[in-house]
């Protein structure tokens, strides 16, 4: 009989229902240890695609996937509720170009006989055969900036010399997940020479190019050769030209690191002479070269990133030179076209994605609006971030919009991304949830900030659901000055009704109620942790119990403004 009392208690139902279902407890919000594998984002404003507009709907999504998205959709009981109703969720950023957790592999050692005008592949920086895997670290905090700055997926490219080795695609997700989607997807290459050594210039690094590709060439001939006609000598196939092989035979493109014009006419004059598929990466001048890029169908990664505005702001008006002034003048006209860039790609009709490459995660967002004030559409800004990089990665049927069956990344903001005064709340990447600190707003015209706390006071009947059934009850909050205090009920574990507990640690952080009470179960004493978002006289929120794990808590206010 004791045990049936147990089972029908408030803290009965999480102690003897969560031990018996343990098994699904596997991760948190945080993104460190998911409390269910199964989240639902309610009554959230989503932007499932670039040119869609804003829908109210709910996201439910189960181990990292999406498995339904609409207005009135049917809940399972074990899904943790997030409270959406004020914030705007986008599909997860997706990075063309990165070297974000990427790490500088050890130079090797020159052989004694070490010849600067024809030294070993590695040493002059040709390693085609090594992997952004092996250099890529999920734990970086370059991961967790660009993280937060609303990138899920990454293409990384390896560190190193002319043509460093092959780009991998990976899920910036929990630190304890295999993060990589997808294996030497492109070839890294780049204008840099070897110091000290051949190719010393951008002029020896395009015939040390053209020399590699030419022989690769040679070499799979030689072997398709020796495989079919007898008495042909063995080929000899290089750690160089087996790991070419791939890029000469179309099966993966080379993505070129072209900050400047010059870079990428060289970049397509090389893709015109041998025919490979070509990315440029990282472009950040190349107002003159987007018809050429146009005409030759070459897909386009510009850097996320607008030039530095001081020489602007440091321009002298008083005491100036008529010559002084003609080159203000200059100087701001070419900042005032490398601003409208992005938009002239757009009205080119180039569809293109974003690199961060050289760019820095807090500036990212303040350079995409500074391109959309300069000319550049929303709708094409998102797909820069979304679609056109998904298209350009071969990832679009897994991620880039908003959809069910495709993975749960999303960007989860306080409003409109574009807008100045946006913060991004929550990124959720393959279904783990990190949260992020918003900042207050600053106060707006009747003196009152836009993020002041909800008003809590009052009695609230709330309802909370586990896997061993559903619970609830009544908390009670009064404010005294600045503090909160109050009570809540549940059901006595030992059978005898109702029992009355005071609530602790209230905390109030805009629309955010966070709180504690004790519980005391046949001798075992627990804590329950509450936190709720409120919006206007609903709270939607979640219900902790230590190693118990979380489960979803709704309530009502009731009454308003109650005393003590």
């Amino acid at each position: 009989m004791k045990r049936q009392f147990l089972k029908a208690g408030f803290a009965g139902l999480l102690i003897s229902g969560f031990l018996s279902h343990a098994a699904w407890s596997q991760s948190d919000p945080t993104g460190k240890r998911r409390i269910t594998n199964t989240y639902a984002i309610t009554n959230a404003t989503i932007f499932a695609s670039p040119g869609q507009p804003g829908t109210k709907a709910t996201i439910l999504f189960r181990e990292g996937v999406i498995i339904g998205m609409g207005p009135n959709l049917s809940l399972p009981k074990e899904a943790q509720r997030i409270a959406g109703d004020s914030l705007f969720i986008y599909p997860g950023f997706i990075d063309g170009a990165s070297s974000a957790g990427i790490t500088k592999p050890k130079d090797p050692e020159r052989p004694k006989d070490f010849v600067s005008s024809n030294p070993p592949d590695e040493i002059a920086g040709i390693t085609p055969w090594r992997s952004a895997t092996d250099q890529f670290s999920i734990t970086g905090n370059q991961v967790d900036d660009w993280r937060k700055a609303g990138f899920t997926i990454s293409q990384v490219l390896p560190d190193g010399g002319m043509i460093p080795g092959k780009a991998a695609i990976m899920i910036l997700g929990n630190s304890g997940s295999v993060n990589v989607i997808q294996e030497n997807t492109a070839l890294a290459a780049n204008f840099s020479g070897a110091r000290g050594m051949y190719p010393a210039t951008a002029a020896g690094v395009i015939a040390k190019f053209r020399d590699v590709y030419h022989n690769t060439t040679l070499a799979l001939d030689h072997s398709r050769l020796f495989a079919s006609t007898s008495g042909v000598k063995r080929p000899e196939m290089t750690p160089t030209h087996t790991a070419m092989a791939a890029v000469v035979q179309g099966q993966i493109p080379v993505i070129f690191k072209a900050e400047t014009d010059l870079e990428a006419r060289r970049a397509i004059a090389l893709q015109r002479e041998f025919g490979f598929k070509l990315v440029l990466a990282g472009l950040d001048n190349y107002e003159t070269v987007i018809d050429l890029i146009k005409s030759s169908g070459t897909a386009v990664l510009i850097k996320l990133q607008v030039p530095d505005d001081k020489a602007i702001k440091n321009q002298k008006s008083d005491s100036v030179t008529t010559a002084t002034k003609a080159q203000y003048a200059r100087v701001k006209e070419a900042y005032d076209k490398a601003l409208k860039q992005a938009s002239l790609l757009e009205k080119a009709g180039v569809p293109f994605g974003f690199s961060t490459l050289d760019a820095k995660p807090g500036d990212a967002m303040k350079a995409l609006r500074t391109m959309i004030k300069n000319g550049l559409t929303e709708k094409t800004a998102l797909a820069a971030l979304t679609t056109n990089p998904a298209t350009i990665l071969g990832i679009g049927k897994m991620a880039g919009t908003i959809e069910k069956g495709k993975m749960a990344n999303f960007v989860i903001s306080t409003d409109s991304i574009f807008k100045e005064e946006s913060q991004i709340k929550h990124v959720v990447v393959d279904g783990y949830i990190f949260d992020y600190e918003v900042k207050k707003k600053s106060v707006n015209g009747d003196g009152k900030t836009e993020n002041e706390p909800a008003a809590i006071a009052g009695q609230w009947d709330y309802t909370s659901q586990t896997p061993a059934g559903s619970s609830g009850g009544e908390l009670i909050i009064a404010k005294n000055g600045v503090k909160y205090t109050g009570t809540i009920t549940y059901a006595d574990p030992s059978g005898n009704g109702k029992v009355t507990a005071p609530i602790k640690n209230v905390s109030v952080s805009g629309k955010k109620l966070t709180f504690q009470f004790d519980v005391n179960a046949g001798g075992m004493s627990l804590t329950v942790d509450i936190t709720g978002e409120i919006t206007g006289n609903a709270m939607d929120g979640t219900m902790s119990v230590g190693q118990f794990g979380s489960f979803p808590l709704t309530a009502k206010l009731t009454t308003p403004s109650l005393t003590l």
